[in-house]
């Protein structure tokens, strides 16, 4: 090989592995967005399931009262 094909392969070369960093850096980046977005969606469940569960909780509570309103009610009439 002459020098001039010599300098070509080596530029070649290192213009692949320039490449192949790149797109190592590119896959590493998607994984932890990924990652960071599965964690979002899991705390976003957690959060839904502890406001419903305070919701349900309130409801059960203002069932309560107009339970024991309409008995109060109801055993006013006898």
């Amino acid at each position: 090989m002459n020098d001039m094909t010599q300098m070509l392969h080596s530029m070649e070369q290192s213009i692949r592995l320039q490449n192949r960093a790149k797109a190592e850096r590119r896959a590493a980046r998607a994984e932890q967005e990924k990652r960071e977005f599965q964690e979002k969606l899991m705390r976003a469940a957690a959060s839904k399931m502890e406001l419903e569960g305070m919701a349900s909780k309130a409801k059960g509570s203002e069932d309560a009262v107009q339970r024991d309103q309409l008995i109060g009610m109801m055993m006013a009439g006898f």
